[in-house]
């Protein structure tokens, strides 16, 4: 019986090509997008799975508190006390340990001198969290003495070529941390980790290191709760429910933590507060302050996953269309096999047959279109995806399993609409599909082209929104200005060396701070400022960064009120400007009532010097938050980065003396750079790529939609090349006929807009929401997305409509 299904199945394909091409092509763009899209998600759910005890290590989090339940920051790294702390609090922790980045490293062997972005100390036993391959050295020894270093195999053989790297010495420079001039002793090589790791450091280096005075002390390490920089992870007992120890967690803070500043009864977790967090949820839940890396998103993996099943559904409804459509062509072949005998199930079994047949090999083709699309993909989106995640057996086995849920669902019910045909009614010619199947016909085809307005509305809004982060004005120039780490070797000479730079007329100036744009805000401290005469606590966010005079120049920030920081006044090293956010926030009200203001901040008293006009220090996801800027004394520099404004006309030859200049102060010292516009870009980079996927799978979505339209109008008007014919006898013109045929299936896609745009206007309002500042979602964007419809659906339908109206009306009508 079932060769005689799959027999009949063949033969109908054969028969009918043309229909048969337009389900198998739809079917195939659809489960490609879907295969490509599950990839993805495979891919981004897999995050840090890699490690061998994954589902019990947690990661430690603090929250600070700018009022009561009032967040100022949530950041992913914490003190570097409370690790031991928690492990002696709580014996249940079974281990932890302890991860800190350092930023741009010099490292030297020999003549070859690079630097490395991604250094951290790692504690001895880092190895059990992050189940890396060790490819020379003792994981767990490798790491335990002082002044060790551990490399991956990339950074090994950039140093060392094909040389044995054990034993051998790579002297560190590195300003950051108390002018470290030190050799490290290689004592192992690792794998690199993988791709989907949340973390990716090419340089270990020993914890131990850091309870050198010179670095970081032995007693910062146990008493200092405030440099919070340390990743600290904790390793449970297998299956540990964690709730209980959460919950313990204030009271733990108030023994071990003395809150600075806190007024009356106020205890420690009334104003920070710790926090855990699974090492599996990192990727696509945490997007905190301070992550290590740039995370996904779960929101993106639900959109894509909505996405895929749009165009699967979209997919499946062409299949329902066509093949209840077509039903009038196998009338009398089902008439036939019911008066020989076959039962009514029987013919179902035969439909679902060929649905799930057309299917499987509609998956075979899709398939080999993956795997060959997959390299395109990751070069289009500079993503990791790899075929053989598709291969693996609990996802095989859904994906072999799939024809058939899919050959179910788009067959099932023209088995069996088609199924319940009267044979003494379609033998004798009677055949009538009904009312009810032309309108399930018309409520797919709204279905299709609903979907499809939500995708066309979603990339419109998700294009402006990227226009919108383009062209809004920041509040400072961002164009032609370079940005590179700042050396403390340079604080001494620093006047001259700044001299040097400006006797080159391509640069403008030059400037230094703790934070740039393009950064987070993560510095604040206590402080009190006069308002109505009276000194009152700072009670809301206010952040602040440690700037030069020459900073707010390089920015081409504008003042509201005041002046810059100027070495004739030698006051300013305790004097404030300010943000228009902060003037608010302060209760100050306007800019000119704020100059000359009393202002104690991290115990620093002094007056406001200067208003700065607001402008975006961070992405345009967050608000603009009150700012402070000061100098910092010059036994306390507080100098990471130096901005350096360029003529934008001749650049290259600003980056050419900006180089002499620097290797002539630091000659031990790499020149790197970066351009600050390119980090404002890198802040979207997860917009650019969902508008190009959004615009990617709407083309493919109104496609196969199309397709569909295009197979159901042809078959449509076969059916009425009679009345066609009749029309053109009695006078009807080539325009006339093309209106008749068109306005049922335009009047679906208008109402397809109509049920489209609220669905549509009410998600991209929940995806503008994460910006602070964002886009209209202006009402002709609804209405260009419906009026894009029409014309495309018209376009579709009116090659077969024009075909018939032209068609001469003798060769319709000869056999009446």
């Amino acid at each position: 019986m079932i060769k005689n299904y799959l027999r009949s199945a063949f033969r109908n394909i054969k028969r009918r090509p043309f229909i048969s091409f337009i389900n198998i092509f739809g079917l195939t763009v659809g489960l490609t997008c879907c295969l490509l899209i599950l990839s993805y998600i495979i891919n981004e759910r897999s995050y840090d799975k890699f490690n061998a005890h994954a589902k019990d290590i947690r990661r430690v989090t603090r929250i600070f508190y700018a009022g009561k339940n009032v967040e100022s920051m949530h950041l992913s790294a914490i003190a570097p006390p409370f690790g031991p702390l928690l492990q002696n609090a709580f014996p249940d922790i079974k281990k932890i340990t302890r991860v800190l980045p350092i930023r741009t490293t010099a490292f030297h062997y020999k003549d070859k001198l690079f630097n490395e972005q991604n250094s951290v100390f790692a504690e001895e036993n880092f190895f059990d969290f992050f189940t890396v391959p060790v490819v020379t050295g003792d994981h767990n020894n490798a790491l335990k003495e002082p002044y060790s270093i551990m490399l991956a195999e990339a950074t090994a053989k950039k140093y060392f070529g094909d040389a044995d790297p054990m034993g051998k010495g790579l002297l560190l420079d590195n300003v950051y941390l108390g002018k470290i001039k030190h050799e490290f002793k290689v004592t192992g090589v690792f794998k690199a980790f993988p791709a989907n790791s949340h973390i990716h450091p090419d340089i270990l280096m020993s914890f131990s290191t850091l309870k050198d005075p010179a670095i970081y002390g032995e007693s910062g390490l146990e008493n200092d709760f405030g440099g919070n920089a340390f990743f600290t992870y904790l390793l449970f007992p297998k299956d540990y429910n964690t709730d209980r120890i959460e919950s313990q967690l204030p009271d733990f803070l108030d023994k071990y933590v003395h809150l600075d500043g806190a007024a009356g009864n106020a205890k420690t977790h009334d104003g920070t507060k710790l926090t855990f967090e699974k090492l599996t949820d990192i990727h696509l839940r945490s997007h905190l302050d301070d992550e290590f890396e740039e995370n996904g998103d779960i929101k993106r993996v639900y959109i894509f996953s909505a996405i895929a099943l749009f165009i699967l559904l979209i997919a499946c409804i062409n299949y329902m269309n066509l093949s209840t459509a077509r039903s009038v062509l196998r009338a009398k072949e089902i008439g036939i096999r019911k008066v020989i005998g076959a039962q009514r199930k029987e013919i179902i079994g035969q439909f679902l047959s060929e649905s799930v047949l057309i299917t499987w090999f509609a998956l075979a083709l899709a398939m080999v279109a993956t795997a060959y699309l997959l390299p395109i993909v990751n070069h289009l989106a500079n993503t990791n995806l790899e075929f053989d995640s598709l291969l693996q057996w609990q996802i095989l086995v859904p994906v072999l399993v799939l024809p058939f849920i899919i050959g179910l669902v788009s067959g099932i019910y023209p088995a069996i609409f088609m199924s319940s045909f009267l044979p003494v009614k379609v033998l004798k010619g009677v055949i009538k599909t009904g009312s009810g199947g032309v309108s399930f016909r018309r409520v797919l085809v709204v279905l299709q082209f609903s979907i499809s307005i939500i995708l066309i509305v979603a990339t419109t809004v998700v294009y402006r929104q990227l226009q919108y982060i383009q062209k809004t004005d920041l509040g400072f120039s961002k164009d032609a200005v370079l940005t590179m780490a700042y050396v403390g070797e340079l604080n001494p000479q620093y006047d001259a060396f700044k001299a040097d730079l400006l006797k080159n007329t391509a640069i403008e100036d030059v400037g230094r701070s703790s934070r740039i744009p393009s950064g987070r805000l993560l510095d604040f401290q206590n402080g009190s400022v006069l308002v109505d005469g009276v000194m009152k606590p700072i009670k809301g966010d206010q952040k602040y960064i440690s700037t030069d005079y020459g900073f707010i120049p390089a920015y081409g920030m504008k003042m509201a009120a005041g002046r810059n920081f100027s070495q004739a006044f030698s006051t300013d090293t305790n004097n404030y400007i300010v943000n228009e956010a902060a003037v608010r926030s302060l209760g100050w009200k306007i800019p000119q009532n704020a100059i000359g203001k009393d202002i104690v901040y991290g115990g620093i008293s002094g007056k406001v010097v200067g208003i700065v006009k607001d402008f975006h220090f961070e992405s345009l996801h967050q608000a603009i938050t009150p700012l402070l800027f000061r100098l910092p004394s010059v036994s306390n520099s507080d100098y990471h980065v130096m901005s350096v404004k360029v003529n934008s006309r001749n650049v290259q030859a600003a980056v050419n003396s900006l180089q002499a200049v620097w290797h002539k102060y630091l000659p031990d010292t790499p020149f790197d750079f970066t351009f600050l516009d390119d980090k404002f870009r890198q802040l979207y980079n997860s917009e650019q790529q969902q508008g190009s996927l959004f615009t990617i799978f709407s083309c493919i979505a109104i496609f196969i939609a199309c397709l569909g339209l295009f197979g159901l109008s042809a078959f449509t008007i076969t059916q009425r090349v009679k009345e066609i014919g009749v029309r053109k006898v009695l006078g009807a013109s080539v325009r006339q006929i093309v209106v008749e045929l068109s306005k049922d299936f335009l009047l679906l896609v208008l109402i397809s807009a109509v049920i489209a745009i609220p669905v549509a206007g009410w998600s991209m309002h929940k995806w503008l929401a994460d910006f602070a500042f964002h886009t209209e979602m202006s009402w002709w964007i609804f209405v260009a997305a419906g009026i894009m419809a029409l014309i495309i659906a018209f376009v579709t339908i009116s090659f077969q409509s024009i075909k018939a109206a032209l068609a001469n009306p003798v060769n319709s009508l000869r056999g009446e």
